[in-house]
């Protein structure tokens, strides 16, 4: 079978992501256990997380409230909701079943909008408990290659949300695209901290393929657990040529569920894919209906902050660029500093340049607005180069203070033109081997030795010349 990411012509990848994303409260979904990561196993448990006769759930408040701002994030409808028991064999689940919610979920018909414009379904996003954890030792590390397994019942009942997406996703960028955005609002609201190397966010990617131009949908495999965005884009490429393949061969795609192997680059077959009434849903008669009030819809609406897609269109607007132009400082949280410096009248794209391209820093969004206003409009004027504003920066994220005395006690001082232009045709007088060629030389050359000749000024002027204006003089004297 070939291995590519792309998918031949004629083809069309439909991918849907299920995310589940563990909430950050004090304690477990239905008991008093703490939810805390790296403990040593089976500290964390009791008679209620583990299912022991006789004991009985009481629902997390902090939990719920979690999960209803999430889905006000992602433009859900918070609804009144049920939980219901789910059958199922779970070798780390000890009371063999799990309280999730089947057909009344907590959240329904939200979206999620990317960076590009993309705005990508939301089904559903449900309170369910976690599982514990296997560890199968010896083999690969796969269950029916292991001499024996441990189980860790520690992350039995820790709260989750599980935010099923609709199949709106047509390539593997995009699944990570949508993946790392959902991170983003997960962090923003402040309801998860969304470790996907501690597994307190993982994937489960449902995959088909179908002939460009067709409506229906292909059979789907599902690829679980992917806790990386890697792997999880190349698990969906992978499976999807997998698919074309068998099609294109004569053979058929079997509804399954796989499990990636990073190691070896393939999916590889992990149980037969179950439908619902395979679950043998019921529903949990020791919890009562999820009926929130006005009071607590309030709220929740109220505790939303403002959310990073907003946030992108603000810069957008401000520095009349494409949101997905501002993605990258929102993702630093730089908005804020962005946006200040260009109310206090800095040039909006030379602002936006710093704090792409300098500004990777912890304590850069610390940085005070009107200082970085002051030093993009000292740059703008010609009073600094680009390389020396670069450098005030960094002295003013390191220790504050005002780029116009941090740039005189560093000498940087404008050249004239005057001055500029004598020091351009000293290197040029200087080197004529290599002037002659870049007179005569085609745009390759020429653009070759403009660096040579730019490197020369700014060693001569021990990096006070402007680049852009070395390079309209030499165009100026090559023009005679």
């Amino acid at each position: 079978m070939s291995d590519t990411s792309t998918l031949p012509d004629g083809w069309e990848l439909v991918v849907g992501l299920e995310v589940h994303c563990e909430l950050a409260t004090a304690t477990k979904l239905f008991c008093g256990c703490p939810n805390q990561f790296g403990s040593e196993p089976n500290t964390n448990v009791c008679p209620v997380c583990l299912g022991l006769p006789g004991s009985l759930p009481v629902l997390n408040r902090t939990a719920v409230e979690y999960a209803m701002r999430l889905g006000r994030a992602l433009h859900c409808s918070v609804e009144p909701s049920t939980f219901a028991r789910k059958n199922y064999f779970y070798p780390d689940m000890p009371k063999d079943y799990q309280v999730t919610q089947f057909d009344q979920p907590t959240n329904v018909e939200g979206h999620l909008d990317l960076p590009t414009g993309q705005r990508v379904g939301i089904e559903r996003a449900h309170i369910e408990e976690d599982t514990g954890k296997s560890t199968h030792v010896g083999g690969g590390g796969r269950i029916h290659e292991a001499g024996h397994s441990l189980v860790d019942y520690n992350r039995a009942g820790v709260p989750l949300v599980e935010i099923v997406g609709k199949p709106d996703l047509r390539s593997g960028e995009d699944a990570k695209a949508y993946v790392a955005e959902l991170r983003a609002v997960l962090l923003a609201v402040e309801v998860s901290d969304a470790k996907m190397e501690e597994g307190s966010m993982r994937v489960d990617a449902n995959v088909s393929v179908r002939r460009r131009g067709t409506e229906e949908f292909g059979t789907r495999c599902e690829i679980k657990n992917l806790n990386s965005l890697r792997s999880l884009g190349r698990a969906i490429d992978y499976e999807a040529r997998r698919q074309v393949d068998l099609i294109e061969a004569g053979e058929r795609v079997v509804q399954q569920t796989r499990h990636w192997d990073e190691d070896d680059g393939r999916t590889h077959t992990l149980r037969s894919k179950e439908e619902a009434y395979d679950y043998r849903y019921f529903p949990e008669p020791d919890l009562v209906p999820l009926v929130p009030d006005a009071e607590l819809l309030a709220s929740v609406e109220a505790s939303v902050p403002v959310l990073p897609a907003e946030r992108r269109v603000a810069v957008a607007e401000a520095a009349g660029v494409t949101p997905a132009d501002a993605a990258l400082v929102v993702e630093r949280g730089l908005d804020g500093l962005v946006l200040a410096a260009i109310g206090a009248g800095a040039d909006p794209l030379r602002v936006l340049t710093h704090a792409d391209h300098n500004l990777a820093v912890e304590g850069a969004e610390a940085l005070d607005p009107a200082a970085l206003a002051e030093l993009v409009t000292m740059e703008a004027d010609g009073a600094l180069t680009a390389t020396q504003a670069k450098t005030v920066l960094a002295e003013m994220v390191a220790g504050g203070g005002s780029p116009a005395e941090i740039a005189s006690a560093k000498g940087f001082e404008a050249l004239s033109a005057d001055d500029l232009g004598g020091v351009v045709d000293g290197i040029i007088a200087a080197n004529p081997e290599q002037w002659e060629r870049f007179v005569a030389g085609d745009d390759k050359t020429r653009g070759k030795l403009t660096g040579f000749f730019v490197g020369q000024v700014m060693k001569a002027t021990q990096g006070n010349a402007d680049g852009k204006a070395v390079t309209a003089l030499l165009e100026q004297r090559r023009a005679g």
